[in-house]
């Protein structure tokens, strides 16, 4: 599943329900603190975040259910699937965040999780969830581009 892309991140895991599910405001990028097994899984490419969602907990940002499969070669140190990861990032931004959640009702979305210089990153956004209507909107436009797109091939 890994994918290399043209500035040289190697892609584990994109999160493509989420730009159905939300609107993005702003992107930040974040470190993950994980232990030995987990980076070993990550680099087979193995990760899911499409369920996952970022916290405040006393001042730090928590990821929460994002699913990093156990490692087979890993012996007794293997580490649990779905337990909670702390992402690194700089005081000034954890202090944004945390004020656009409580204050304005946004929630940390993850997009995409990545290997940059040989360190694991994960790029959260910054989302507001969309409604019912909003969905269909979405879907309308994804079929009128998909329809135009066999047009054009048709006709050319």
């Amino acid at each position: 599943m890994k994918q290399r892309t043209k500035n040289g991140l190697k892609i584990i895991s994109n999160n493509r329900k989420a730009r159905f599910n939300y609107f993005f405001n702003e992107f930040y990028e974040a470190g993950i603190v994980l232990k030995g097994s987990e980076v070993k899984s990550l680099r087979e490419g193995k990760a899911n975040i499409s369920e996952s969602y970022a916290i405040d907990n006393a001042g730090e940002i928590f990821l929460l259910n994002s699913h990093i499969p156990s490692y087979k070669e890993s012996s007794y140190n293997n580490h649990d699937p779905r337990r909670n990861r702390k992402l690194l990032l700089n005081s000034r931004e954890i202090k944004k965040l945390i004020g656009r959640v409580n204050q304005e009702g946004f929630t940390l979305i993850p997009t995409k999780l990545y290997f940059k210089k040989g360190k694991a990153k994960i790029e959260i956004a910054v989302a507001k969830g969309k409604k019912h209507h909003d969905k269909r909107q979405t879907i309308k436009k994804r079929d009128w581009n998909r329809e135009k797109a066999r047009y054009f091939r048709k006709s050319s």
